[in-house]
């Protein structure tokens, strides 16, 4: 078997995205500390783990040198959050989207660590301002916000606190690389970090056109499936526009005017209520009805997808 990677990292919390994270650390190579209050779901979730890597391995899409047996091996359930913390170099907290429960761990968190480990949580929107006041190694403190799943959707935002120290955010950046994630620096917070302020400035102009009777929600969904998803799968936005003149100076040049008078089309914030979500959520249920079987089937099928893009993306990479 490889030498496991140098240093200790730990997951507080065994859900779904804690799971993720300690299958992606054990893919490095790193040995994983999973903790969760209630014992019993530690340990399912190291099954759920162990059942998961030998999927993936039997499909051929294990992250990673080393064996399904090899990773899981690496992952340990603990008892106790001090014995978790023992030893670590890199805390990943995974605990649900409370900010009162993510301060109580991390104050707890706060007092046994040393002055070298890293702590870093998953939140998708609290400010790192908020989860981390008060606490007596903030320059130790940062956001890694992971996609959901994690396994499958390698970017990850990192946040910092307005006082983590630079060498925090460069060791987590090139942690986070050695896992094969895509670190993105977001230089300050802001609500939203910076995925979903641009994910719900297209949920809420999608929201509009169908409230407005512009186009229905299955041909909304199709627009961006068959449409900006394809090419925002390899490029994002801004080399879309780099490309799609000769260069950014002559699409801004040619397009802006055009832009501005639409982006002055848009309406007010939606509230997501009333007629218009009964009608979503219709069309919606016709495709994928929302009991939890048929909505279990169809994310699998989504991430047995996301799975073969993923594949697609490192071959083109590597061309």
């Amino acid at each position: 078997m490889a030498s496991p990677a140098t240093g200790e990292v730990v997951i507080i919390g065994s859900g779904l995205i804690g799971q993720s994270w300690a299958m992606l650390f054990a893919s490095g190579g790193f040995k994983v500390k999973l903790y969760d209050i209630e014992p019993q779901q530690v340990t399912n979730a190291l099954e759920k783990i162990r059942k998961e890597m030998k999927f993936l391995e039997q499909s051929g899409s294990l992250k990673g040198s080393l064996s399904a047996e090899e990773q899981g091996s690496l992952i340990s359930g603990c008892l106790t959050i001090q014995a978790a913390a023992e030893g670590a170099m890199h805390i990943q907290e995974c605990v649900p989207e409370n900010l009162e429960l993510k301060k109580k761990i991390f104050a707890q968190l706060d007092q046994i660590i040393d002055d070298k480990v890293v702590l870093s949580s998953s939140t998708s929107c609290l400010l790192p301002s908020s989860l981390f006041a008060g606490l007596v190694h903030t320059k130790q403190c940062i956001v890694a916000h992971p996609v959901n799943p994690p396994y499958h959707v390698p970017l990850v935002e990192l946040v910092p606190h307005p006082e983590t120290a630079p060498a925090t955010v460069d060791r987590t950046y090139a942690l986070m690389r050695k896992i094969g994630q895509s670190p993105v620096r977001v230089m300050k917070e802001i609500d939203g970090f910076a995925l979903n302020r641009l994910q719900y400035a297209v949920i809420s102009e999608a929201w509009r056109l169908v409230e407005e009777g512009i186009v229905s929600p299955s041909d909304l969904d199709l627009v961006m499936s068959d449409g900006l998803g394809m090419r925002y799968a390899f490029i994002g936005p801004l080399e879309t526009m780099h490309l799609n003149a000769e260069g950014m100076l002559s699409y801004c040049d040619k397009y802006s005017e055009g832009m501005q008078r639409v982006l002055k089309t848009f309406g007010p914030i939606p509230d997501f209520s009333g007629a218009t979500v009964e009608k979503v959520n219709q069309a919606m249920c016709v495709k994928v009805p929302d009991d939890p079987e048929h909505l279990a089937a169809r994310r699998q099928w989504r991430d047995e997808c996301l799975l073969r893009l993923a594949k697609l993306k490192r071959q083109m990479q590597s061309q």
